[in-house]
């Protein structure tokens, strides 16, 4: 009988101690896979796989592309890298970022839908904004089994609330309870296996470097009047839920992620403003000066209203970016 082998499990801020307590109390006869992807940024060592290989039964290890999977293991992302599963291997790549990440927790979900569909298990634990929503949805697609923590035991519950508002979650449950659960629902019988879509399998490839182009995002998406915030291509909406959208090079943005880096940039933006026009009536302000010296009274008093103009719109557009 064919049980659950994989368990894929993302996550990002608050989510390590989470990880840890799953890890240590997972049975060292698990007949399964454990593969993780948690938010690390480039220049990060690789420190994860050495503390979860010391804190439980299972071994654990850095993942290396190309490496067999096998059970009762664990496998981390390494930094600066996606981590699919293909078939009974690891994949590893550098494909372009996902909302913001590399390792993003996205691909691995999809990934583990298209390699095992209903003996696959995904789970979402702490994180802001919200990788893994979209890619929890697609391994449900393929017929597995969805898993996330409580949100109000996530120490950020953002990524887990939005999971369950962006498809149908089969469990949550707090850290301290998700071992005994995956250690259950992997000696239970799969569900029946389901045609993963095409769509879903073409993000993944994305994910591990395949060329991206405008053809090809038009096969899952349709452009949309917006700017990609990674390198300012045209953006183009996901066809499938929860709303999403990707550009042209492959950067891939959830709605609420792009609109956090929509406002950073709108702050940067406000800013820079108010340094040019400050520095508009500083200059009015010398030209003032300068009249008066010079006996032009009319014109002093013209370039005194200007930068005064000046200070007000300044004014207001700090306190825009204060607000924001």
């Amino acid at each position: 009988m064919a049980m659950r082998k994989i368990i894929a499990i993302g996550g990002s801020a608050g989510s390590i101690q989470p990880i840890r307590k799953i890890c240590s109390l997972l049975r060292a006869d698990l007949h399964a896979s454990v593969l993780i992807a948690v938010h690390v940024r480039a220049g990060n060592q690789n420190l994860l796989a050495s503390i979860l290989d010391n804190g439980g039964p299972l071994p654990a290890s850095t993942a290396v592309d190309g490496e067999t999977l096998e059970d009762a293991r664990i496998y981390v992302a390494p930094v600066d890298h996606h981590l699919a599963v293909d078939g009974r291997f690891v994949r590893l790549g550098r494909g372009p970022r996902e909302n913001m990440a590399r390792p993003a927790i996205d691909p691995l979900f999809r990934s583990a839908g298209i390699s095992a569909g209903p003996r696959a298990i995904g789970v979402l634990l702490s994180g802001m904004l919200n990788d893994g929503a979209s890619g929890l949805a697609d391994l449900k697609r393929c017929g597995g089994v969805t898993v996330v923590q409580s949100p109000l035991d996530a120490a950020e519950s953002e990524m887990p609330r939005t999971a369950l508002l962006a498809s149908d979650i089969d469990y949550r449950a707090p850290a301290i309870d998700l071992a005994a659960l995956l250690t259950r629902l992997v000696q239970e019988e799969p569900g029946p296996a389901l045609t993963p879509p095409a769509s879903v399998a073409l993000e993944v490839a994305i994910a591990m470097g395949r060329n991206s182009d405008t053809p090809t995002i038009a096969q899952i998406a349709d452009p949309v009047p917006l700017n990609c915030p990674g390198c300012g291509g045209t953006l183009s909406q996901i066809r499938r839920s929860p709303l999403r959208f990707r550009c042209q090079v492959g950067h891939g943005y959830t709605a609420e992620a792009l609109v956090h880096e929509q406002e950073g940039s709108v702050d940067e933006a406000l800013r820079m403003a108010v340094r040019v026009i400050g520095e508009r009536a500083t200059l009015m302000e010398k030209m003032r000066l300068d009249a008066l010296q010079a006996g032009r009274t009319a014109a002093a008093e013209t370039f005194d209203e200007r930068a005064q103009e000046y200070r007000r719109s300044a004014a207001v557009l700090m306190e825009a970016a204060l607000k924001g």
